[in-house]
């Protein structure tokens, strides 16, 4: 795989070759295979529908050959297969086709052929533009009986007069000719490929996305339900008599087998290649005990994600027989074989061990230029045996110390925590490397963890140096400086999902990280005239917070080699929790101790990510001592989640709450008509009253109620849906005749609740938020004023008649939108309305 550009995990594709012989006499341009044995070669995956030919299919544009078999025989199809058939010993001359004419798909059409246990004695070669010349053979049997594509390429033969005479074909070529039924399949009968294009309407034979669904809805069934109802096999199930068949034609010489690559693939020296049948050495992997043994170490490994432990899953489900040899390029020679080697995949499935004790061998060079005292030749089985697999003390006359110093550094190093490699990987490399440390290693030896990724693209698009879409690591780092470089590669992307550079984000990320060192710089200059002492007002116990989270959100993320998820919440959240705290302090000012801590914090969070940034900041501006890199992780209080969901509360309502003024501001109302317009200061509205209700009643409160017994606080699991559905029904039974609105109204409030459980836990089911929504309003009344622009504010609450009252003609408000929680309702007037009123 590692030797192509294209098609990789592309396995060889068998087909049966029918040979359908040419009855002479030759047309002229056939005239120089005289005296050979002539066959259209068709390739075909179903031989047992063979039965029902009427007719073989070629493409009138497309070139074809007559290729030598060997002396006597000749295969016309094209030069793609004819080079495949070359190298599976199907050429006069091994690995070269000699080709003895050049024809194209108008000079077979009509040719009379003799072909392979067909009912007809005689069929003819018609043309079909739908031919793909990249798969198979360029040459297609007929079986209209129960193939959709041919039964509505021959319909349409049968039924254009003018489509036969542009091909000059004959009507004695087409007419004669009825459908054979050969396989009868339940619900389609013994002629399936009329019958599912009546059923899916199906007008012509370029109708591809029909075609396509009556092929899938007809070949499974007719393998594993039909019953062949022709034929010494009458009366046998068709996945019975498939093999049979196809022994059948090969024993009488009636066909040969044939493999290519079920898909294109590119070498990436730029050649195409085929498939060649060559001695080869495999390696059994789905051996029964050994495979038990793989799937036993993947249970216990951590994949990092559910989708590769899917791919290894699957992989072991299927993985047999794999051909692990080959007799060219770089690599270990087979020790029992040596003229092969071994092929790039199955090589290096336990080189991390080896690497463990690279350095004592390589005395201490990467390289391997230079050796230690040990020659290779002392390396015998037995030392092998010792240092990896708990062996007895061998025979040696490497010194015992050495010897004891190797296998002291593998067992420091092994098992492995982590391997981090490519996802097409999966499907091979990676799972061989289960299979072999199971077979070589002790169980407590067995690697602990495989985390894939995918790609990395530019931009969006796909890397290449064609489309001048290319960027090597030295360019970037030149363009962008390291640190820049690694922030955008940390932010492209993590998981199976291709990542995506973005060069933008290496660019902003100059800005970012510049602008950043300018702000640190300006706080530490101005440390005296900012507060001190430990957090004390409510916008810095939620900054305190947002820190903390930060540290535990984004060790979670590292300890996943998620590294946009850590510098999202290493980096970008905690930008904003800093931005917000600036604007939330107003006139107390912020606190020195806890902007201090801020910067220690980020600059240990983003080191892994940025170093050398890191340790500017470290070294030259917060003046610390040694290497930020060395500083350890930071210490975090444990976090308090209802502290985040209460802040997150106030920034919405204020947000809310700043719309709603507006809106109310743009909008007032316009003097009567002669009447002398209001002073634009008594109009503005100024006051603002802010109105709570903390318990939920009503149609939430019974929600409430259905889903705290449905809930356990211990898994933070629900009862499933339809239990919860079917109390709720129960609790408005007097409303069953409109259960369906009830529901409409209820389910989203309901999901929302339950996604708040998981969160935060049982508190979120409770009748009241888990925080004082009054506390926390009237506690920031300050920055509600300052960011609304008001000059007064009050909170109150909803159940209060006095404080209701004092709503004045606004009461219509509260009583159309009444407030909930979590959902308070603001009323702004002017200060003119509010002092009269009040």
């Amino acid at each position: 795989d590692h030797d192509r550009a294209t098609g990789e995990n592309a396995q060889p594709q068998e087909y049966v070759l029918i040979k359908m012989e040419v009855i002479p006499p030759f047309p002229p341009k056939l005239k120089v295979l005289e005296g050979k044995n002539v066959y259209l070669a068709a390739a075909t995956l179903r031989p047992e529908t063979m039965y029902g030919q009427t007719n073989c299919w070629v493409l009138p544009n497309g070139n074809y050959g007559a290729f030598e078999v060997n002396d006597a025989d000749v295969f016309i199809l094209t030069a793609r297969s004819a080079l495949n058939l070359a190298y599976q010993n199907l050429s006069r001359v091994p690995e070269k086709p000699t080709c003895l004419a050049e024809l194209s798909g108008n000079d077979l059409i009509g040719l009379p052929l003799k072909s392979p246990l067909s009912f007809n004695e005689i069929i003819y070669a018609l043309p079909m533009l739908t031919i793909l010349t990249d798969k198979g053979t360029g040459i297609v049997t007929s079986v209209p009986s129960d193939s959709p594509d041919d039964f509505m390429a021959l319909q349409a033969l049968v039924t254009k007069p003018a489509l036969r005479a542009k091909f000059g074909v004959k009507d004695e070529w087409v007419l004669p000719f009825d459908i054979i039924p050969i396989i009868d399949i339940p619900g389609f009968g013994d002629k399936s490929a009329e019958k599912v294009c009546v059923d899916l309407k199906i007008t012509s034979q370029y109708d591809k996305e029909k075609l396509a669904e009556a092929k899938r809805m007809t070949y499974l069934k007719g393998f594993t339900e039909g019953v062949m109802v022709v034929g010494e096999y009458n009366g046998r199930k068709v996945e019975e008599a498939k093999p049979l068949i196809k022994n059948k034609l090969l024993e009488e010489g009636l066909a040969v087998l044939y493999s290519e690559p079920e898909k294109k693939v590119m070498s990436r020296s730029g050649d195409e290649c085929v498939v060649a049948l060559t001695d080869q050495w495999y390696i059994t992997y789905g051996e029964v005990e050994w495979k038990q043994k793989a799937v036993k170490c993947l249970k216990n490994m951590n994949t990092f994600s559910a989708e590769t432990r899917n791919g290894f899953e699957h992989t072991l489900g299927w993985l047999n027989k794999w051909a692990c040899s080959r007799s060219f390029g770089l690599g270990t020679r087979i020790p029992f074989d040596e003229q092969f080697l071994v092929e790039s995949l199955s090589d290096s499935t336990l080189y991390m061990a080896y690497y463990t004790i690279a350095h004592l061998l390589q005395n201490g060079d990467m390289y391997g230029k230079e050796r230690s005292s040990i020659r290779p030749e002392q390396m015998t089985d037995e030392v092998w045996d010792y240092v990896f697999c708990d062996g007895l003390a061998p025979k040696s006359d490497i010194p015992p110390a050495l010897l004891s110093k190797m296998k002291q550094e593998y067992e420091y190093w092994y098992p492995l925590d982590i391997r981090v490699s490519g996802k097409e990987l999966i499907q091979n490399h990676l799972t061989f490397s289960i299979y072999t440390h199971t077979a070589l290693l002790p169980e407590h030896h067995w690697p602990r963890g495989f985390r894939c990724n995918g790609h990395l693209m530019l931009n969006s698009e796909k890397m290449s140096k064609s489309t001048g879409n290319f960027q090597t690591l030295g360019q970037a780092i030149k363009e962008y400086s390291s640190d820049a470089t690694r922030f955008a590669l940390a932010d492209a992307g993590d998981g199976m999902d291709d990542a995506n550079f973005v060069t933008e984000t290496a660019k902003s990320a100059i800005m970012r990280l510049t602008k950043e060192i300018a702000w640190m710089e300006e706080v530490i200059a101005s440390q005296s005239s900012l507060r001190s002492g430990p957090p004390s007002t409510y916008a810095d116990h939620v900054f305190a917070n947002e820190i903390n989270i930060a540290v535990n959100e984004t060790e979670k993320s590292y300890n996943s080699f998620m590294f946009r998820d850590a510098l999202k919440s290493g980096f970008y959240d905690l930008q904003l929790a800093r931005d917000e705290y600036r604007l939330s302090c107003g006139a107390a000012g912020m606190n020195r101790d806890l902007l201090v801590r801020f910067m220690e914090v980020q600059t240990r969070l983003i080191t892994p990510i940025c170093p050398h940034y890191a340790e500017h900041v470290w070294q030259n501006i917060l003046r610390k001592e040694g290497f930020a890199v060395k500083a350890g992780w930071p210490i975090a209080d444990t976090p308090d989640p209802t502290l985040r969901i209460a802040n997150k509360y106030l920034q919405d309502s204020i947000v809310l709450m700043r719309k709603l003024h507006q809106k109310q501001g743009s909008g007032s109302k316009k003097p009567k008509k002669g009447a002398a317009p209001p002073r634009a200061a008594e109009n503005k509205l100024t006051v603002g009253l802010i109105y709570v209700n903390e318990h939920y009643d009503g149609w939430k409160e019974q929600c409430l109620r259905v889903l705290q017994p449905n809930y356990d606080s211990q898994t933070r699991l629900f009862a499933p849906d339809e239990d919860i559905s079917e109390a709720l029904k129960n609790c408005f039974v007097e409303h069953e005749a409109s259960f369906t609105q009830v529901q409409k109204l209820c389910m989203p409030f309901i999901r929302f609740k339950k996604d708040e459980a998981r969160t935060i836990g049982p508190r979120a089911l409770n009748l009241k938020l888990p925080f004082g929504e009054m506390n926390v309003l009237e506690e920031n009344l300050e920055l509600i004023r300052r960011q609304l622009g008001l000059e007064h504010a009050e909170v109150l609450s909803a159940s209060d008649g006095a404080a209701r009252a004092r709503a004045g003609r606004h009461v219509s408000v509260l009583n159309n939108n009444p407030p909930s929680p979590g959902e308070p309702v603001a009323i702004f007037m002017s200060k003119q309305e509010f002092e009269a009123q009040n």
